[in-house]
């Protein structure tokens, strides 16, 4: 521990990953291959990114024809991020090694065990979140859209007219989820398939009624305008609810955030101002099996409170 070497060692270690967890989220945006702008060019990969493509191509080959449940190819596009379960994994290992090394030469075996778990659940967590506010954000954008949806069939506009409009004028998840929808149907996909097919990727129910409504409407025949002003007026008296529900709800998901997470932040805390009584959780049986029995009654707790604060009208 005192040795320089196992130091600069350490310190190396730390900065290569995370300069190759910031290489990643870097290479996550589509770009046009080299070899395609420039077929005349010949691109040199460096080292890094021979070891990188290394590394993806074996977690592609371990996850080929292999589903996961946490790391759907859904999960990506409700997040809107344009990457694949490899590289987010190859983000995760970085994460862990990076944080982990940092904690063992911060505060010992102890800290670094809990950091080096914290740097893949932090990505789960902050993906898991991006993906929740896209959703949210493309419920609250759904009122607008169908307003402008029913002003265009209006005017005359065929439906997939008035889509190509509503997502030129939208912007964020609902723009991007339309100009799907148009560019698919576009191609030769079935209009409907791919609005249903988007309310089951962002989770959405209001979305699957509109796209219902429109699959009743080309069956039976009726106004569509009209159809979408009743649709939306009772998304519209629903999303009153949901507010109303979601504010009177806000302070039990308060105390059950706090009641969570406080034993794991007066652990840390006791990690790093006594170091000689939290070694006792991390180098004796006994203080591994509390830990053990920490985390299940937390993770009991947890979900036990999930259920209480998550209404359902």
């Amino acid at each position: 521990m005192d040795s320089p070497t196992v130091l600069i060692a350490g310190l190396i270690a730390a900065y290569g990953a995370i300069f190759l967890f910031v290489f990643m989220v870097a290479r996550s945006r589509r770009v046009v291959p080299l070899d395609r702008r420039r077929p005349e060019a010949q691109g040199s990969a460096s080292a890094l990114s021979k070891l990188t493509e290394g590394a993806l191509g074996a977690i592609n080959k371990g996850l080929k024809g292999r589903q996961l449940r946490l790391l759907s190819a859904d999960k990506f596009e409700q997040a809107g991020l344009r990457i694949r379960a490899a590289d987010f994994l190859l983000m995760c290992g970085a994460a862990f090694f990076a944080l982990g090394i940092v904690g063992f030469l911060l505060a010992g075996l102890g800290v670094a065990l809990l950091l080096a778990l914290a740097g893949p659940a932090g990505l789960f967590i902050w993906l898991n979140m991006k993906a929740s506010r896209r959703q949210s954000k493309f419920a609250e954008q759904l009122p607008d859209t169908l307003t402008m949806l029913a002003g265009s069939m209006r005017a005359g506009h065929s439906l997939l007219r008035a889509l190509d409009g509503a997502a030129e004028e939208s912007e964020g998840a609902m723009g991007e989820e339309l100009r799907r929808v148009v560019n698919e149907t576009r191609i030769g996909r079935d209009l409907i398939e791919s609005l249903l097919d988007t309310a089951a990727r962002m989770k959405s129910q209001d979305f699957l009624w509109v796209a219902q409504a429109i699959e009743t409407q080309r069956e039976v025949g009726g106004n569509l305008a009209e159809l979408l002003v009743n649709v939306n007026d009772t998304i519209m008296d629903r999303t009153r609810l949901a507010r109303q529900v979601k504010a009177l709800s806000a302070e039990g998901k308060m105390s059950a955030g706090v009641l969570v997470a406080l034993p794991i932040f007066m652990l840390v805390i006791i990690c790093f101002m006594n170091p000689s009584y939290a070694a006792i959780f991390f180098t004796t049986l006994p203080g591994w099996l509390m830990l053990a029995a920490v985390a299940v009654m937390l993770t009991i707790g947890t979900f036990w409170l999930s259920r209480i604060i998550k209404p359902k009208f």
